[in-house]
């Protein structure tokens, strides 16, 4: 196993009165694919929003790349090196597919031409549709565009908050076959997905999170044969 580029330690995150992550602890080694999966309300989101410096921890901390990053902002991790997908994928409608990209960059001030490039090799149906508007993409291309305008920062880390969510199956299998393309070429990528499935089938380390905890943990491939786990979230 890699070294670990990013340290979850004892984090806790509360919304008022309401702890939705209750002291947790992972590691994600540099260059892996790692998965949270858990019922909506583990606290899987509320995770990567405090890692993405969305949310504030109550507690705990936050290490990339040996530096504590807990509580900074958006923008400074982002300039750290980390990128989050969100769920829902909050494009921007009304602008084309290249400005989408561009805003992905705002952070940059050097020539973006080889990143465009790469982001246009990885989804050839964004080179095609570079002028046409985001909202109306279809789902999947949404998808595609969320993920290509994180990319656009040139991140170490990509965190993707349910990126097959509401795409149909075949779509699915094209988003994955991405991430793992994306991993391939040096991106470390921490995922939450609600299709355990792909997710376990994808990730070289999965999370199994419940009610704010972290409750079973293992390789990927040793989580999907995990009988309590194919009878909670396989449908075994």
């Amino acid at each position: 196993m890699s070294e670990a580029i990013l340290k979850i330690n004892d984090l806790k995150v509360n919304y008022g009165g309401i702890e939705a992550v209750k002291g947790i602890s992972f590691d994600v080694p540099a260059g892996e694919i790692i998965t949270l999966i858990g019922a909506n309300g583990a606290g899987k989101s509320s995770t990567l929003r405090a890692i993405a410096g969305l949310v504030k921890p109550a507690s705990g901390s936050i290490v990339f790349e040996g530096d504590d990053i807990t509580g900074k902002d958006p923008t400074a991790i982002v300039t750290k090196g980390i990128t989050l997908v969100p769920e829902g994928r909050k494009i921007f409608p009304d602008l084309t597919v290249l400005e989408n990209l561009r805003i992905g960059a705002y952070l940059r001030n050097d020539d973006l031409t080889d990143d465009l490039n790469w982001v246009y090799d990885l989804f050839p149906r964004l080179k095609e549709r570079s002028w046409q508007e985001g909202g109306t993409l279809s789902g999947g291309e949404q998808q595609m565009l969320a993920v290509g305008r994180a990319l656009m920062s040139r991140p170490k880390v990509i965190m993707m908050d349910e990126p097959s969510l509401g795409l149909a199956p075949i779509i699915v299998r094209g988003i994955f076959d991405i991430i793992k393309e994306i991993n391939k070429q040096g991106v470390t990528v921490l995922l939450i997905e609600q299709n355990a499935n792909m997710a376990l089938k994808t990730a070289d380390i999965g999370y199994v999170m419940e009610t704010g905890r972290i409750t079973m943990s293992g390789a990927g491939s040793e989580l999907l044969t995990n009988e309590e786990v194919k009878k909670a979230y396989l449908g075994a």
